[in-house]
């Protein structure tokens, strides 16, 4: 189990640096209902991660993902594959990226969050956590990982729960600093929204391509071993 986690915990902490979920929470937490709908938010960010990681797991397992306690060849095929999504992902960002980062404009959607309903806070959560094009294949790589190791289904959901909880430490920070951080709260998450929001095509541009690069590899030794 220590290798397995050794292994996801790089795409948990990919998934944790994720700027626009960042920046919705932060967004979310500014609204009237600010404290409910930030712990729906991450409520609804965890039941997504969760529920992919363990659609993943389901199918992982009776397929047979590990043969032998090695990971089956088509868990190398679905990371070879995941890798080249996320490297031409990650350029089609870099070559899209604004040349000055304080033209850097955030969706339309965001405008509307504090005109967003509860059940739309949870589902938009769950939408970010499973439905987004760089969480959804690092949670399915992680899970394909678990699954392909051969660990007793116990230690396999042990692995993913620990998965979850680092991957939503992104969410847990700003949320934390809301409820703990009385009059400077708003300074210091307006401070992390800006430097979000400037950045967040950089820094997805570059995770997407060194994850992306990192299946590859993972993938290819699969293949060919």
């Amino acid at each position: 189990m220590g290798d397995v986690l050794g292994d996801v915990l790089g795409f948990a902490a990919a998934v944790a640096i994720s700027p626009l979920p960042i920046i919705a929470i932060i967004l979310i937490l500014a609204t009237p209902r600010g404290r409910l709908n930030g712990v729906l938010f991450t409520v609804g960010w965890i039941l997504g991660l969760s529920a992919l990681g363990a659609v993943m797991l389901a199918v992982a397992s009776p397929a047979g993902a590990s043969a032998h306690n090695h990971p089956a060849t088509w868990v190398g095929a679905l990371k070879l594959a995941l890798g080249v999504f996320l490297v031409l992902f990650g350029a089609r960002l870099w070559h899209r990226r604004p040349r000055d980062p304080s033209q850097a404009q955030l969706p339309k959607w965001m405008g509307a969050i504090d005109r967003f309903t509860p059940v739309k806070v949870l589902g938009l959560g769950l939408a970010l956590a499973a439905l987004n094009a760089k969480n959804a294949p690092l949670t399915i790589a992680a899970s394909a990982t678990i699954g392909s190791a051969g660990l007793p289904v116990g230690q396999q959901i042990a692995s993913l729960a620990i998965f979850v909880l680092i991957a939503t430490l992104g969410l847990l920070a700003p949320l934390g600093v809301f409820l703990l951080g009385g009059e400077r709260a708003k300074t210091t998450l307006g401070n992390w929204k800006d430097w979000a929001a400037q950045h967040n095509v950089v820094v997805m541009a570059v995770l997407f391509f060194v994850l992306g690069l990192k299946l590859l590899g993972d993938g290819i030794h699969i293949l060919t071993s």
